[in-house]
């Protein structure tokens, strides 16, 4: 433990403590009693730096931001889809550490339901993370990679869409979603990108 008057370092061990009760638990199981036994310490000392339930969960998500801010990336091997490819593979949950964050990020959404303003920084955090894909899928369009009359806006949500869905079925069934088979199944949604619908597959008009 950090020295007694080291407030920010306590208040970090706290937090890496929520994070490690919501990965393996979830938001149903985060309760200062969970964190002080997962800190080895008193439930007062954790009430001492965050005095509600709420407080603590908003500082644990400025961590988790800093934490998918600052963890290692995936290198494209080009702009493009290949970027796309990297950014969508970074949030699959394909490694024990990935893993932990995607149960915990998806127990913050039950929260985040809950409460107007985590629904808020939830909605940001999304908007955020579509313009950063946006980038790649117009580069994809502008290299040919996509027809020219490609809707970056329209490919990004089915891009996020697919993603999240792919991260949620592998959390609940690891076994028929192993790390190989979400890469397939990515490279596969991608390798569609660049085949638009045909007239036959079109809903009829009127």
């Amino acid at each position: 433990m950090p020295a007694k008057g080291d407030h920010d370092a306590r208040r970090r061990d706290v937090s890496d403590a929520v994070w490690g009760v919501l990965a393996e638990h979830g938001f149903g199981g985060l309760t200062m009693r969970a964190v002080a036994a997962r800190m080895g310490a008193s439930t007062g000392l954790v009430s001492h730096y965050f005095p509600s339930k709420k407080a603590l969960l908003r500082h644990a998500l400025d961590l988790a931001e800093e934490r998918t801010a600052a963890r290692p990336r995936q290198v494209a091997t080009g702009p493009g889809l290949a970027a796309l490819r990297a950014a969508l593979l970074d949030v699959l949950p394909v490694t024990p550490e990935l893993t932990a964050g995607s149960r915990a990020w998806v127990s913050f959404w039950d929260a985040a339901l809950a409460d107007p303003a985590l629904g808020a920084s939830q909605a940001a955090r999304y908007d955020r993370w579509r313009t950063r894909l946006r980038t790649h899928v117009e580069a994809a369009r502008d290299l040919g990679e996509l027809p020219a009359a490609t809707d970056p806006d329209q490919v990004v949500v089915i891009a996020a869409a697919f993603a999240h869905g792919l991260v949620v079925q592998a959390l609940f069934d690891q076994a028929q979603f192993p790390p190989a088979r979400q890469v397939d199944l990515l490279d596969r949604f991608l390798g569609t990108l660049g085949h638009p619908a045909s007239p036959a597959d079109s809903p009829p008009s009127g």
